[in-house]
């Protein structure tokens, strides 16, 4: 599937910059028009990897799910990496945001791990508990979670 998705993404840039007036084409163009175009087809690839709901939650309100990276799109070596559905997870709004942020991510078994700068009243309020876990989780996505969790590891530590 990841190959699939690489595959579609160069056609969908290919055609989109091809119809672009030549005396636009530079190389802030096309690096506006891969990204834009690569985040829909991982958005698309994270709806169906994950069965149009939530890795966490299980919703499916598609219009407050996220296609969240693990390793961030400008962190990625390749627009392979970049588009690899276990380099994401799909996520509600308030979980996305976090995630983003580093202010949570999954341990190798997939539960929820938070950082100490969250404080607990304002997770309640999100509606997060320490109980939340991925649904599931694929060998493939360890690496990922790994880069992520060293991540926020860095965000953690108080500023000297």
């Amino acid at each position: 599937m990841p190959n699939q998705v690489a595959r579609s993404y160069e056609d969908a840039v290919s055609e989109e910059l091809a119809a672009l007036p030549p005396e636009t084409l530079h190389t802030e163009v096309e690096r506006m028009v891969r990204q834009r175009i690569g985040q829909q087809k991982f958005r698309e690839a994270m709806l169906s990897y994950w069965g149009g709901t939530c890795a966490v939650t299980g919703l499916a309100l598609p219009d407050v799910l996220r296609a969240s990276h693990a390793k961030p799109w400008a962190e990625c070596e390749s627009d392979a990496e970049r588009l690899d559905v276990f380099n994401g997870f799909l996520l509600t709004a308030n979980l996305d945001a976090l995630f983003d942020r580093f202010l949570i991510s999954f341990n190798a078994q997939g539960r929820l791990l938070l950082s100490p700068v969250l404080a607990t009243a304002d997770l309640h309020l999100l509606g997060i508990s320490p109980e939340l876990r991925l649904r599931w989780l694929a060998p493939e996505h360890q690496s990922y979670l790994q880069f992520h969790r060293a991540r926020m590891q860095e965000h953690s530590q108080p500023i000297q």
